[in-house]
């Protein structure tokens, strides 16, 4: 699948890199109690073991996998992963300084990363030499179906038919948000006079707004193709596919290429299943849904979009050291747009920079234009303003994990 992801991280897992190495802070790991990240791995973790758990009929073998990497996440070590599993040579060196201590001593993203492996490995996800029952079986599925077939996604889609007539301005900040906002934003937010309150609510909630820069760069009419790196599945991709509709309807893009997960990740990733069953979720739709996924689906055959995947997408690195054929990829893209929480924190850093450092100078190294679409659900930011930050400081509240704020920043 093109060029192999890189074996480490400057060195070793987490290492600092690069000529301004001196000047970065240290890795965020899990070691300081109350912290986010602590909580990620002592509670959500053990929680997603047991949910795992429940959703499949497993059997012994996979039981008795379960309970050892429940034990070694709470009260033991890490280990490395068997000497035949297919992937063992590359998390051996992305986790040369990680064997053997504690899972909260290590890198933050690399432990959450090799979790999440070593949950695919107790299930079975990826066989035993090429076989076993439960090869290919996405333990996350029952969680994104339900989701996606539940009455939320039913009221957003019904929301698109009072969206289709808005002028076009209008549709493509609010097909912005939705994509933005993912499960929070209903796609009609913006439709009607009684919603306008809930607009401006999610208009203060932005900690940084750089929407029009990114409109800037994707006149009508011109030959833009946009790359687009998806988070989540279900009710949040599916706003993301009526952007892209959007785009290619309007002629903001000539061709999107979207990039998925390779395998189930962080519990909701998308990987190319998913957004078949989000375009088969649009099509069966009446009305303006049903429109959308009708183009969509014309597109994929046309190459007009496109569905992508690559290794890299569930490697434990930052996008500093995405391997060539992935940099020259996005090089080609006129915008990548890097949706979520996750590739926000592998596009910055996974550190505690101070939040007033630039967006541009953290993705100089990007190869070409970049935009993130985010909602705060972990500590990283940075890009914003001095007084922007004194206030959400000063509020109270926990702004930077409760999903309650979120931000579009741009680098042309």
């Amino acid at each position: 699948m093109g060029d192999r992801v890189p074996r480490t991280v400057g060195g070793r897992a987490g290492a600092d890199s690069g000529p301004a190495a001196g000047a970065r802070p240290p890795v965020i790991t899990s070691d300081e109690p109350g912290s986010f990240a602590r909580g990620v791995l002592a509670d959500r973790h053990p929680a997603l073991v047991q949910q795992v758990r429940a959703a499949f009929p497993y059997g012994r073998r996979e039981h008795e996998a379960l309970d050892a990497l429940l034990d070694e996440i709470t009260d033991g070590v890490v280990r490395p992963l068997a000497p035949e599993d297919h992937d063992h040579a590359d998390w051996a060196a992305w986790g040369r300084t990680c064997f053997g201590r504690s899972w909260f001593e290590v890198p933050f993203l690399w432990a959450e990363s090799y979790f999440y492996r070593r949950l695919l490995g107790a299930v079975g996800y990826f066989g035993s030499l090429g076989e076993g029952p439960w090869r290919g079986v996405d333990p996350f599925a029952p969680f994104k179906r339900a989701e996606l077939r539940g009455d939320a996604v039913e009221e957003e889609l019904r929301a698109l038919d009072a969206l289709a007539d808005a002028p076009a301005a209008e549709r493509a900040t609010a097909l912005l948000h939705a994509s933005l906002w993912g499960n929070r934003a209903d796609l009609g937010f913006r439709v009607s006079a009684p919603e306008r309150a809930a607009a401006e609510d999610v208009v203060s909630a932005l900690v940084a707004d750089d929407s029009a820069s990114l409109w800037r760069l994707l006149p009508v009419g011109g030959p833009s193709t946009v790359a687009v790196v998806a988070d989540n599945a279900g009710r949040e991709l599916i706003p993301d596919l009526v952007l892209i509709d959007h785009l290619l309807a309007h002629r903001h893009a000539r061709r999107v290429v979207l990039h998925v997960k390779p395998y189930p990740y962080y519990v909701s990733d998308a990987m190319t299943a998913d957004v078949v069953d989000c375009l088969r979720r649009l099509t069966e739709a009446p009305g303006e849904a049903g429109r959308i996924g009708g183009r969509l689906w014309r597109a994929m055959g046309t190459g007009d979009l496109e569905v992508r995947t690559h290794p890299f997408f569930c490697a434990p690195l930052p996008y500093e050291e995405m391997p060539d054929d992935l940099r020259g990829e996005f090089a080609g893209a006129t915008l990548t747009v890097l949706k979520g929480d996750l590739n926000y924190r592998r596009l910055v850093g996974d550190r505690p920079w101070d939040a007033t450092t630039p967006f541009a100078a953290r993705t100089a190294y990007f190869p070409g234009a970049v935009a993130a679409l985010r909602t705060l659900k972990s500590d990283v930011v940075v890009g914003l303003e001095r007084t922007a930050l004194d206030t959400l400081e000063h509020s109270g509240a926990a702004w930077r994990t409760s999903g309650t704020h979120a931000l579009i920043q741009v680098r042309a």
